[in-house]
């Protein structure tokens, strides 16, 4: 039997199948807050994730060296909120300061908790950080310039990091106890928080950086080039095009006898049939130079009516 469903029909089905009315969509509908600014894109997302997870490792470095303590950095989050979602996170009291973004206009912002800052304090003035009490109060200012050690370890590790992007030198403004106090950006700016959990010792805590939205989109393109060089296969032409470039360069080759010095007042005195000690013997390596650069060690050797160098093994850095 066939026949058309009428209007009012396909609507009774329609209504069945998803079990709510067209009325419901409305009643359910979540209001968009236009202030809100454009988040950024998810490859730029994982570019900062990727950075600051090498901060991590490195930081984890310096801390174990500068309080001798094995101290473990790992990155947990980075997302994207606005100022007064990332200021509501933070626990109060804490210890907080902004940083300049040299040569960017802004700030970011810098938080440490204080289950982390008391037992750093003290490990940095003799003790072990084992502390059972749990302090919960605002940091003085004696030993906010104590810490001062352990941001310049911070700051220095994370301007490394950003290096690969772009210099940044990050350097501390403000310092504020109370996450509210801290009044650098507008509610609705968008940051990119970065979480790091810290364990040193016997204790944990997180260390949390609020980096502008607007800086790191600023950057786009700079995130883009750090990708494409992080990428190692080249293509056949590419290495042709390489080499090409190459094939016109020159460079300096220098054999030395690395001997004595002798005082220019000495080499003036000197007349025929005087003679000269180098002080060389005849087995010891010659040193050979590539641009004025230590490369080789071998012997002076001959190709029929040429000069010649064998090479007898590369030196490597830190070798005598």
């Amino acid at each position: 039997m066939d026949r058309s469903l009428s209007q009012e029909e396909i609507d009774s089905v329609f209504s069945a199948t998803h079990g709510k009315r067209p009325e419901d969509d409305v009643k359910n509908a979540v209001a968009y807050d236009f202030r809100r600014p454009d988040r950024i894109a998810k490859d730029q997302l994982r570019a900062i994730h990727l950075l600051h997870d090498n901060f991590a490792r490195n930081l984890a470095s310096s801390l174990s060296a500068f309080l001798r303590q094995y101290a473990m950095v790992s990155l947990v989050s980075v997302e994207q909120l606005s100022f007064s979602e990332f200021s509501q996170c933070l626990p109060s009291p804490t210890c907080l300061v902004s940083l300049a973004l040299s040569p960017f206009e802004g700030s970011a912002v810098l938080e440490i908790n204080s289950s982390l800052v008391f037992p750093i304090l003290e490990m940095l003035l003799g003790g072990n950080g084992k502390a059972s009490a749990k302090i919960n109060r605002e940091v003085t200012e004696i030993e906010q310039v104590v810490l001062d050690g352990l941001y310049r370890i911070i700051l220095h590790d994370l301007k490394q990091a950003w290096q690969s992007i772009t210099p940044i030198e990050f350097t501390i403004g403000a310092r504020e106890t109370e996450p509210q106090l801290l009044q650098i950006m507008a509610p609705n700016e968008a940051v990119v928080a970065i979480g790091l959990e810290v364990r040193i010792a016997e204790c944990s805590g997180v260390i949390n950086i609020g980096m502008p939205s607007i800086i790191i989109k600023m950057l786009r393109q700079k995130f883009d080039q750090q990708w494409s060089v992080r990428r190692t296969d080249s293509t056949l032409e590419e290495q042709r095009r390489a080499l090409r470039a190459l094939n016109l360069s020159t460079v300096l080759l220098d054999a030395r006898l690395q001997g004595p010095t002798v005082l220019v007042e000495d080499l003036l005195r000197l007349r025929i049939g005087d003679v000269m000690t180098f002080d060389y013997p005849v087995e010891k390596p010659v040193d050979f130079l590539v641009n004025g650069t230590l490369k080789y060690r071998g012997h002076m050797a001959s190709t029929g009516r040429k000069m010649a160098f064998q090479i007898a093994n590369l030196h490597k850095p830190g070798d005598v």
